[in-house]
């Protein structure tokens, strides 16, 4: 006599969902570690062009120098007066960090100097000013 199996006298079939949710984890890990944070000062500014850009190390404070005037640092537009407080604050969050100046094209020389001597009178050893590299050697338009 042949038999047949059937169904129903199985129980419920059931499917294991616990290596499924490790491997999510696994995946969401891998994408943390990995990922890249950029800074940004919260302000766009028109960087002039160098050829002679280098890149800076990953722990960099950002201050950015708008066309109108306005000092900003993490987000936040800083009176020129409060610069130097505001950057001996950080560095004591990040001793080791270095200091970008990002200035728009078209902003003032003197307000930029005076934000760079604000960043060293801070304690900033490294004070660096920002400029875009070239297009040409980028491959992009500007």
């Amino acid at each position: 006599m042949i038999r047949l199996h059937t169904r129903e006298e199985g129980g419920d079939a059931a499917i294991n969902l616990t290596p499924l949710i490790d491997m999510v984890f696994i995946l969401l890990i891998f994408f943390a570690v990995n990922s890249t944070f950029v800074k940004i000062t919260g302000v766009e500014v028109d960087q002039p062009v160098a050829k002679s850009t280098t890149l800076q190390p990953a722990s960099v404070l950002l201050i950015a120098v708008t066309e109108t005037g306005d000092v900003w640092i993490d987000k936040k537009s800083v009176d020129i007066r409060r610069v130097r407080g505001v950057v001996e604050r950080l560095l004591l969050e990040s001793p080791d960090a270095s200091v970008v100046v990002l200035s728009d094209e078209a902003s003032r020389t003197g307000l930029v100097v005076d934000v760079i001597d604000q960043a060293r009178l801070a304690g900033a050893d490294r004070v660096a000013l920002a400029a875009a590299a070239p297009d040409s050697e980028l491959g992009a338009t500007r």
